[in-house]
């Protein structure tokens, strides 16, 4: 039997609330080719967002001045939080940096136009590995994006390993900023997109009406009252009836677009906003299951959104013959499975193996992806 390796997964979604740091212990190589039992959690660290580099990247997301130069200083500073997270979790496993195969880094997305070729991952990789000493793998999208594909969603590929279940139809949905759903066929076939914004608009709420960086559990999003003719014209977008492969990020689904589609509702109460906007993600996230795999018996959640209670509430009554859990029902942590992902896609670009599925991005074909930045 081939010996246990360990990788790191590095990850600061597009919620912009912070880095989480999973440490992944894979057989080698064909565990990386995924077989639901053949990895192991050893540690996970999370490190919040400075609020500076968090306002930052949100800023960057939009056209701005001197934007290359800000940027590179930006990416610098979260390869320092990436340093300082990952620095950490091997402290925590007591485990030293040259145990490490690979570290698997996504870098901060700020902007995804796959319709013209590109996406931006911003972070500084050759900084880490120098910094840690570490191999790091970076760069995930852009080979997909190459081949003509979306670039992103990439996780689908990981929940089928770890998440899906032969002669069973269900689903994983990541509540980051971006929501994103996999659907993981009895039969094996995997699908999956973004479904709309996320976390994203009801965080820019909160933070307009709370003063904080998002409503905690959905408390006073619950206390409001959804508003018909607002849901119907956020959900008149064009984005909700595009068929898959699709993918999108804040940049797109953004300040702008909110306050474009609040005209003529100034007088209605926050709250009632707040409790609108967690339904529309609801919607057009049933919507989507309900039209590509009506048959779904379970849903499984994770991502920062897993903690939104009148989120998950609202899924529930859209729902109502889908059995709702977090991923703890699949053996990891919600806040812990996307980090893990990308140590398991470093993992597969090391191994030569491809970490896209065509059917989900629409790429030519399977690609390796990543670039690789030695110790």
């Amino acid at each position: 039997m081939a010996a246990a390796r360990l990788f790191a997964g590095l990850m600061s979604g597009t919620s912009l609330d912070g880095v989480d740091a999973v440490l992944l212990e894979l057989g080698s190589p064909e565990a990386s080719s995924a077989s639901p039992g053949s990895l192991r959690v050893l540690g996970h660290v999370q490190l919040p967002m400075p609020p500076a580099l968090r306002a930052e990247f949100a800023a960057l997301n939009q056209p701005s001045t001197d934007e290359l130069h800000r940027a590179q200083l930006a990416g610098i500073e979260l390869s320092r939080l990436y340093a300082r997270a990952l620095d950490e979790l091997l402290r925590e496993a007591g485990v030293g940096a040259a145990q490490l195969t690979a570290v698997g880094a996504h870098g901060q997305t700020v902007r995804h136009r796959p319709e013209l070729g590109y996406t931006v991952q911003l972070g500084a990789p050759a900084w880490l590995a120098e910094q840690c000493g570490i191999t790091v793998v970076a760069d995930f999208r852009s080979r997909d994006l190459a081949a003509g594909g979306q670039g992103a969603p990439l996780v689908p590929a990981f929940h089928r390993a770890v998440f899906g279940r032969d002669g069973v139809d269900l689903a994983v949905l990541n509540l980051g900023g971006i929501a994103n759903l996999s659907l993981l066929y009895a039969d094996g076939r995997v699908l999956g997109f973004d479904s709309g914004p996320g976390n994203a608009l009801l965080d820019l709420w909160a933070q307009r009406h709370l003063g904080r960086d998002f409503d905690p559990g959905g408390a006073w999003g619950a206390g409001g009252v959804v508003l018909p003719e607002l849901l119907q014209r956020l959900l008149d977008d064009d984005y909700f009836r595009a068929a898959p492969p699709k993918s999108t990020g804040r940049d797109y689904f953004d300040a702008g677009w909110l306050d474009l589609r609040l005209r003529g509702f100034e007088s209605v109460e926050a709250r009632d906003v707040q409790a609108t906007l967690a339904r529309m993600v609801a919607a057009s996230v049933a919507a989507e299951l309900q039209r590509h795999m009506p048959g779904a018996g379970e849903l499984l959640v994770c991502g920062g959104g897993a903690g939104n209670l009148d989120l998950l509430r609202h899924l529930r009554e859209l729902l109502p013959t889908c059995e709702l859990l977090d991923t703890r029902a699949g053996g990891l942590e919600p806040q812990q499975v996307e980090a893990a992902a990308f140590a398991w896609l470093a993992a597969r670009t090391l191994d030569g193996l491809p970490g896209n599925l065509p059917a989900v991005t629409g790429a030519r074909g399977p690609r390796v992806l990543g670039a690789v930045y030695p110790a």
